[in-house]
């Protein structure tokens, strides 16, 4: 006899009506065209389910970007879900803290019959059946508007056994769904993966971390699929959802779709070789090439790093350079659209040489290792230099401090030498 297997998606973090930040004031075109980019990542998160014929959909958490959010996208979901249920794909779904929980039915219209959404208010238990018999026992919760109180564990009596109880039969195959943070956000709904790991439950669908991950890609119990689509540049690489598939005493197998039609990355590029600005045009299009060749979809917002030692550090540091350089960039290829050229080159300056001339750039390299070496001095002093202006240090600036204290030991050099005015 054949074992048993099921098929589904695992999807969430669609933020339908998210807006894209900061493009408005660059390029018009592109930021109409990033607010089509969620819309579309969409579409095609249905056309997965249909190509493949899953036997459901799991959608862990915010659908929406709002918790009331507009007519349009609210009927783009229940015309997709429609589709699904025209296809007889069922959907199980969990609410996120972005989603419209509390409002569903007295402002918009109910979600479709074949849509299934676990309570807010505590652990709920659906069968998914297959030829008159359970297949998968899901068990999930969801949130109620932005807020799970911090004395309640959102996992908390999700387990087989309780589903079997619940629904008075037992079945091959167990699901949990729920948007948590588990132990990689502690600020939303977290949960301890050795609960989920001990409730009997066959595979974990996350939602609320939007990069796709795995506890164990060999043999995965937990997972996120991330978002379906990057919003800005802290979301790069590629997005999408998790196809997985059950079997019968075997691991599960979950498979990466990509679904973003727009790419994010940040590219760091080596111009030490490079003496004129179109050698650095050159190799700013080489590397969007390269990266294009693995981002999984055609078009791509890229943020791009000039490193090195180079002569032509002494041009970039120029008032307006960088911002040529980027428009030609982009005049070149339209479906690359660079957001920001950031200059960390350094001049070909022989920090060795200007230690032995003895004068005051050699004092200025010493200072600059001393405190180097004594990080809580200079945290402290540099606390102190915020407090007296009434501010607060950005814990940013305490991590990145390594390479703050190249940057303005760099920009002093650069003073002296005159290469910025």
């Amino acid at each position: 006899m054949a074992k048993k297997h099921v098929t589904f998606i695992h999807s969430g973090d669609l933020h339908l009506g998210a807006p894209f930040r900061g493009l408005r004031s660059l390029s018009d075109a592109w930021a109409d065209r990033l607010t089509e980019a969620i819309p579309e990542a969409f579409d095609r998160l249905i056309e997965a389910a249909l190509t493949r014929q899953v036997d459901f959909v799991v959608l862990a958490g915010d659908v929406f970007d709002a918790s009331r959010p507009s007519y349009r996208d609210v009927i783009r979901f229940v015309d997709g879900m429609k589709r699904l249920g025209e296809a007889g794909i069922p959907v199980y779904y969990c609410t996120g803290n972005h989603d419209p929980y509390t409002s569903w039915k007295s402002d918009y219209a109910a979600p479709p019959e074949n849509v299934h959404m676990f309570s807010a208010e505590g652990p709920s238990f659906f069968a998914h059946t297959k030829d008159g018999r359970a297949l998968v026992l899901l068990g999930g919760r969801g949130y109620y508007n932005h807020v799970v109180p911090a004395d309640v564990d959102i996992a908390k009596g999700i387990t087989r056994a309780a589903a079997v109880k619940a629904l008075g039969t037992s079945a091959p195959f167990s699901v949990g769904v729920v948007h948590t943070g588990l132990n990689l956000d502690p600020t939303k709904a977290p949960t301890d993966p050795a609960r989920l790991l001990s409730s009997g439950i066959d595979y974990w669908a996350c939602g609320h971390i939007h990069q796709p991950w795995l506890n164990d890609p060999r043999d995965p119990r937990i997972g996120f699929s991330g978002c379906i689509q990057g919003r800005d540049i802290k979301e790069t690489g590629a997005r999408g959802c998790f196809a997985v598939t059950l079997r019968e005493n075997a691991c599960a197998q979950v498979e990466f779709v990509p679904l973003a039609s727009v790419a994010w990355q940040k590219l760091q590029i080596d111009v030490s070789s490079c003496t004129t600005l179109a050698q650095a045009h050159d190799a700013i299009t080489r590397a969007l090439f390269a990266a294009n060749g693995t981002a999984q979809c055609e078009e791509m917002v890229a943020r791009v790093f000039l490193a090195g030692k180079t002569p032509l550090h002494r041009v970039l540091v120029q008032p307006g350079v960088l911002e040529d350089l980027r428009r030609e960039v982009n005049n070149g290829y339209p479906v690359f659209f660079v957001d920001s050229i950031v200059d960390r080159t350094s001049a070909d300056i022989s920090r060795s040489a200007l230690k032995e001339e003895g004068l005051f750039e050699a004092t200025l390299l010493r200072r600059s290792k001393a405190l180097g070496k004594d990080r809580d001095a200079t945290v402290a002093h540099l606390q102190d230099e915020f407090l007296q202006h009434s501010l607060q240090l950005p814990s940013t600036c305490v991590n990145r401090l390594d390479r703050l204290e190249k940057e303005a030991e760099q920009l002093a050099l650069d003073l002296l030498d005159g290469s910025r005015s």
